[in-house]
């Protein structure tokens, strides 16, 4: 029998009652409804892959904090409040558009502060980079109320939809989303920020990880209660962590109640959550081979399991409640960007894939599909692709970015940027695949590589179509089924950042000093 038709199996005998029943509950099941099994906890369950993880989980001064329930909180969220809006991570912003798309109009441009400051890790400037979502929020009467009262940082422009962005020049920029103008005050996130900020489904809190130090002084994760337009919470640097690196590009996530947040400094936190702050309830920290990875990546949650991937190449699922290792994956090398995850008959599957970095400068980015239950490989794509060393900086090959599953005519297909750097005759790829078995259906070249997660939108036949960046600083949108260029926009700048679709509306931000909002007609 296979693994997953066991945990089926067991989650079936978990949603029933066993043993003699009394009159009672009987008559009591006559009205009952039988629990859905998606409504169910998978089992605490460790396969023989995770025994190649040491792991330590360090519990505070709670030996249990089990998840609420399986919601997703994002779901009710009016807006988007996290890195590919859900838990799944699998990114379908409701974004909607007429017949077939043939002009990209730029609605307006944000210019945010640029930083000079020379750091030995270089100069960062301003905009946004890798991952660099915006986030939005479309705040109700009774919030805008509640935002008044306080009157933190506002300005004259302050309105009910927000648009945020964490910003290389270390700010964080609150935008009017209809007028692009500054709806608050910046906040001064303290260095760099690189990853996505997150904003609490429940609470008035913005989680916002530092991606590198500009000065000496504390370096790690942060929360602002947007209440008092403050900073009221500060992790880092962890002096138990395994890891010596401190960074938080990973973006934090509600799951069951709790806030979890993965480290470079290859740990994973789990957070009671308050208005303003955060309680921590248990950490895990892992090797591998004798080595502490950094985590990179967003963890991707399905029920009360969530996995990630470090750069180092594994794919570690744990299971949430306990904070321990379920399975554990190989997949070769560097794997930055966010997997994603999807239910098909029952089974939860993920899809990722990995850099050309630890392998020199020629190797493969595999793409796979994985059971999400037991970490089992579905199937494996190979993509040949190079690393370029460039004076004072190295471009990995393979993936960065988020893949983005097909939904509406495309259904049964994902999609990738890909970075070939010559191993191919473009720099960089939107490359479709089968999600039935991996089958490279077409690439689209771009002129520069793109780290940049496409995203979709849907006309009224459900019709796909992508948006998408590379660093040349050009924006397509490309028809999904097959993969012709409706149009596309040069706009001069490189779109490292990931762009999220408000009705038919993409917002993104790139490297310089620039934010933008683009309509698509």
């Amino acid at each position: 029998m296979r693994t997953h038709h066991i945990i089926i199996a067991s989650l079936i005998l978990l949603a029933g009652c066993t043993g003699k029943k009394t009159p009672a509950e009987e008559t009591a099941d006559s009205t009952e409804t039988e629990v859905p099994i998606a409504q169910l906890f998978y089992p605490d369950t460790t396969y023989v892959s995770a025994k190649n993880v040491e792991y330590a989980v360090d519990h505070g001064d709670s030996l249990s904090a089990d998840l609420i329930d399986l919601d997703d909180r994002y779901e009710k969220a009016n807006g988007i409040f996290v890195f590919r809006k859900n838990l799944h991570r699998n990114a379908d912003f409701g974004g909607k558009i007429k017949g077939t798309p043939d002009t990209i109009i730029t609605a307006w441009e944000f210019e945010t502060a640029y930083d000079t400051t020379h750091t030995r890790f270089g100069t960062w400037g301003g905009g946004s980079g890798w991952t660099g979502q915006p986030l939005y929020m479309h705040w109700t009467d009774d919030q805008m109320a509640l935002f008044r009262k306080s009157s933190k940082g506002l300005t004259p422009d302050f309105g009910n939809e927000e648009v945020f962005v964490g910003s290389l020049c270390g700010k964080g920029y609150f935008i009017n989303y209809q007028s692009g103008k500054a709806s608050r005050e910046p906040l001064d996130l303290g260095n760099v920020v690189k990853g996505t900020p997150s904003m609490d489904p429940e609470y008035y809190n913005l989680y916002v990880g530092q991606g590198v130090p500009r000065q000496a002084g504390p370096f790690g994760c942060q929360v602002f209660d947007l209440l008092k337009h403050e900073r009221t919470f500060f992790f880092g640097p962890d002096p138990k962590a395994w890891r010596g690196w401190n960074a938080f590009d990973s973006n934090a996530i509600v799951a069951g109640g709790y806030l979890f947040w993965c480290g470079e400094n290859g740990s994973v936190y789990k957070y009671e959550r308050s208005q303003g702050s955060l309680r921590c309830v248990s950490v895990m920290r892992y090797r591998v081979n004798g080595m502490a990875p950094g985590i990179e990546s967003s963890l991707c949650v399905y029920r009360n399991y969530g996995a990630f991937s470090d750069n180092r190449g594994n794919i570690i699922c744990i299971n949430l409640n306990t904070m321990r290792p379920v399975w554990h994956y190989n997949n070769h090398d560097d794997s930055d960007g966010t997997m994603v995850c999807r239910e098909e008959n029952g089974i939860p599957y993920l899809y990722t894939a990995c850099e050309v970095d630890k392998q020199g400068d020629m190797g493969i980015s595999h793409f796979i599909k994985l059971n999400g239950l037991d970490g089992s490989l579905v199937w494996e794509t190979k993509i040949p692709c190079r690393r370029i060393n460039l004076p004072g900086k190295t471009l990995d090959g393979g993936m960065y970015a988020s893949p983005l599953i097909g939904g509406g005519d495309c259904k049964d297909m994902i999609f990738a940027n890909l970075c070939r750097n010559g191993a191919s005759h473009s720099a960089g790829e939107l490359t479709a695949f089968s999600t039935k078995d991996g089958k490279v259906l077409y690439t689209v070249p771009y002129g520069q590589f793109a780290w940049s997660s496409p995203i979709p939108f849907y006309n009224e036949k459900n019709e796909l179509f992508i948006f998408a960046g590379d660093a040349s600083g050009t924006i397509r949108i490309i028809r999904g089924k097959t993969g012709e260029v409706v149009c596309k926009k040069v706009v001069g700048y490189n779109f490292e950042s990931s762009p999220i679709a408000i009705g038919n509306t993409a917002v993104v931000g790139c490297r310089g000093n620039k934010i933008f909002k683009f309509v698509i007609q």
